[in-house]
């Protein structure tokens, strides 16, 4: 039995991917079959917080550490009882962290924290009870609270094997790993009972899904099998990796119609000399042929892609053929941003963090310049069509809702005007017309169902 103590609050913050976000939602789940209250993302955390943490880039490790500071000053105050921290950058960072943030009571990285709970039961004498059944490693815990509760993202597989100049994950996650076929079926079956209608895959590489487990690519076959689990009605899929790039998967995207028509495929740069510098192993032609077989085989399809900017060495001539490259490309989503030194990475080694700030945010800003004109572009063009959207909120008589060619949190918004007497619901699809739009959203009616 759970004591009369129980269901004490448990703020999470998540932090970080939607990688780190999966692993929140496992913890939560673990929390709450414990006798605890999980609260994702407290604007007032309170009593235990736990903080998963995110170890990238520069940026996103400065906010893991406010995270953390902003914490301790709760603990000062007394509202905040215990600090764990968990995640990428403690994975990273373990032997110096303990020692500059004495205000953590305990530290995990991001594979040990499945002891998470176990160790605040040894902590306390609050007898929480634990669970009466294993549950299943994959288990997670999707609250009334949760925003989207019709929505998953899906984790294939851990780590990566390519080794990018400039990325510090495989340091962090070590070798890729791949779930089994099985397993993930298992995992969107289960969920897909439970409500769940979109089911967001995720892996640092899913071109080398199923290679360590199965010697070939499995991507295709995958994806093949989720897509005839009942009440399955949208995968999409992200991130995939240009090199070796599985085009047997193109043709299940082609056939089957609840495989989003979206891919997400970072390509960083198109210039050979940088290519080369940061070992994306892949020239500029083979990324241009790429792409066109994947438009090719897939029409329609909505393409979203990261870029470089300021790698070391990045010449102004280098630099232009980037901005080319996007203006010809005209991808429908993409995102930008300017390099930043990781230390043990093979960019930190082997070259000198060269290019000033200030040059490159001039980059960023142009590309993303480029992009916004193009996104516009994009965006007027679908006014006239009929496209399916999922309803994600709404305000007033204003339902938001997104196309198979946005994922959450990061894409286009549609807006679908109502009258008083008509009532979308959230989580459920509607077929709607496209009537205006702008640099970020579409706005749409409702066609009459």
């Amino acid at each position: 039995m759970v004591s009369n103590k129980d269901r004490r609050p448990v703020s999470i913050i998540a932090m970080g991917c939607s990688k780190n976000l999966v692993d929140a939602e496992r913890v939560a789940f673990m929390l709450r079959e414990a006798g605890y209250t999980p609260e994702f993302d407290p604007a007032r955390p309170r009593g235990i917080v736990v903080i998963n943490t995110c170890g990238f880039i520069g940026d996103a490790k400065e906010e893991s550490i406010n995270a953390i500071l902003e914490t301790a000053e709760l603990k000062k105050r007394g509202r905040v009882s215990k600090i764990i921290v968990m995640g990428c950058l403690s994975e990273r960072y373990r032997a110096e962290l303990p020692g500059e943030l004495p205000e953590v009571d305990r530290w995990y990285g991001k594979f040990d924290w499945t002891s998470l709970v176990s160790d605040l039961e040894a902590d306390s004498n609050d007898n929480i009870a634990a669970p009466a059944t294993q549950a299943h490693p994959w288990e997670r815990c999707f609250q009334k609270e949760k925003p989207k509760p019709y929505s998953a993202y899906i984790k294939i597989a851990e780590g990566c094997n390519r080794f990018c100049a400039f990325c510090a994950i495989p340091l962090i996650t070590g070798r890729y790993r791949s779930r089994t076929i099985e397993d993930i079926a298992e995992e969107v079956t289960a969920l897909a009972s439970r409500g769940v209608r979109e089911f967001n895959i995720i892996a640092q590489d899913l071109s080398y899904y199923g290679t360590d487990i199965y010697g070939r690519q499995e991507i295709a076959r995958l994806i093949d099998r989720l897509a005839d689990i009942d009440g399955v009605e949208w995968i999409r899929l992200h991130y995939a990796y240009p090199k070796d790039f599985p085009l047997d998967l193109l043709d299940v995207m082609a056939r089957r119609d609840n495989v989003c028509k979206y891919l997400d495929i970072a390509l960083q740069h198109i210039d050979d000399t940088v290519l080369a510098n940061m070992q994306r192993h892949i020239t500029g032609d083979e990324t241009r042929a790429l792409l066109a077989e994947i438009r090719r085989r897939v029409p329609g399809i909505t393409l979203r892609t990261t870029l470089m900017v300021g790698f070391p060495g990045e010449t102004e001539e280098a630099f232009c053929r980037l901005k080319d490259f996007v203006r010809e490309q005209r991808f429908e989503r993409m995102g930008a941003f300017a390099y930043c030194e990781e230390e043990d990475t093979a960019a930190a080694r082997n070259f000198a963090d060269d290019i000033p700030a200030e040059v490159k945010q001039r980059r960023l800003d142009q590309l993303m310049a480029i992009q916004q004109d193009i996104s516009a572009e994009v965006l007027a063009s679908m006014v006239g069509r009929e496209v399916k959207v999922l309803i994600d909120s709404h305000e007033g008589d204003m339902w938001t809702g997104r196309t198979e060619g946005d994922s959450p949190e990061v894409d286009i918004d549609v807006n679908i005007f109502t009258d008083g007497n008509r009532r979308l619901r959230i989580g459920q699809f509607y077929t709607v017309r496209i009537t205006d739009s702008d640099f970020f959203s579409l706005s749409a009616e409702l066609i009459d169902q």
